[in-house]
């Protein structure tokens, strides 16, 4: 009998796999399917208990006094009552329109009205009585305009090239009004008439009353200034040879 030393040479049966071999992966196979199953049956089963136990526990109950005070008084678990406050100062802290203006505010728009509106120069003095204007309520920017044009205040500062330098030298609040500040201040206007240049040095008195509005980006402290005077208290010209500032001697 001949052997057979080529595989090609073997009958078509015999290249086939073994039958147990298949079984063998079939079960591995089923196995592996068996073991996925009951992961996922324990990811599902897991899953349904922690949904049964969300359902099952009670609601949060908060509890709203008349103050607007909120409590925790029911709920999963059991903890310290936390309160917190609803109020309308609370919500208004959010918003800063709503805020009222401080007292170190209302000094600081009076001294800013007065510094444009009693300093200036030719050049500048368009620029400054207009900024104070508008820092003024609508019916006393109406009466301070009409009182400027029928003055020809403008023209004259600029003909007589005056040039006006004031300075605060104390400021204290009106006691028993909100926003009414008494002012004294010293101001100093040179003027140059005829190649001549005399010097008026005047301490006046300025009172300066504010009200409040809303905040906006156009006025963000909130204040304008309603009602506005002055009166002269010490006066004194030089039209000497030597011209010298009086506030100059003041500063640092």
């Amino acid at each position: 009998m001949r052997k057979v030393s080529r595989i090609g040479e073997l009958p078509e049966i015999t290249r086939y796999t073994k039958y147990y071999e298949h079984d063998g992966m079939i079960r591995a196979y089923a196995n592996r399917s068996m073991v996925l199953a009951m992961i996922f049956g324990v990811l599902a089963m897991a899953s349904l208990g922690f949904a049964v136990y969300v359902r099952l526990q009670p609601p949060t109950v908060i509890h709203v006094d008349k103050d607007g005070n909120a409590s925790v008084v029911g709920g999963p678990h059991r903890v310290s009552a936390a309160t917190f406050r609803l109020s309308a100062n609370a919500s208004s802290a959010d918003d800063p329109a709503s805020v009222a203006p401080t007292d170190l505010e209302g000094r600081a728009v009076v001294r800013q009205f007065l510094s444009r509106y009693l300093a200036y120069t030719p050049d500048s003095v368009d620029r400054n009585l207009a900024e104070a204007l508008n820092m003024m309520t609508a019916n006393l920017r109406v009466y301070s305009m009409n009182k400027l044009r029928d003055d020809d205040t403008v023209g004259k500062i600029k003909n007589d090239h005056v040039i006006s330098d004031f300075e605060i030298r104390s400021m204290e609040h009106v006691k028993g009004t909100p926003w009414t500040y008494t002012v004294f201040g010293v101001k100093e206007v040179h003027r140059v008439k005829n190649a001549t240049e005399a010097t008026d040095q005047i301490v006046g008195r300025y009172n300066v009353r504010l009200v409040e509005m809303a905040r906006s980006e156009v006025n963000p402290s909130g204040l304008l200034v309603a009602e506005y005077g002055e009166q002269q208290m010490v006066g004194d010209r030089d039209a000497g040879l030597l011209q010298k500032s009086g506030l100059d001697k003041d500063r640092p």
